[in-house]
């Protein structure tokens, strides 16, 4: 099943994204399969929030956990919306989800 998720560019443009929930993939690798400006320079390990974005609406998410609360503490530009994009896998329960992308560090 996909879900479908929207995130908002550096640029403003929003893209509807269908994520497929059967395949084991994050937010990155999402951005990064539909060539979203997303570097995820450490490979989804929550050590470099290249793949930081901003959670635009109420839907549920995994608990932040401490390799991702540490990584946002010392990122720039974070907001109390601010999520690491590795650390989200695609479930059904994103359907929906808005994100927009954090500028480049």
């Amino acid at each position: 099943m996909d879900v479908l998720i929207k995130i908002k560019d550096r640029e403003g443009v929003v893209h509807e994204l269908q994520a497929p929930t059967d395949m084991a993939m994050n937010i990155m690798e999402l951005c990064k399969a539909y060539e979203l400006p997303v570097e995820g320079t450490c490979g989804g390990m929550a050590m470099c929030a290249s793949c930081q974005c901003y959670v635009l609406n109420d839907v549920p998410l995994p608990e932040m956990g401490d390799d991702e609360e540490a990584m946002l503490s010392e990122a720039f530009y974070v907001k109390p919306n601010s999520r690491l994009g590795c650390q989200i896998p695609i479930t059904e329960s994103l359907e929906g989800l808005e994100l927009e992308l954090a500028p480049e560090n």
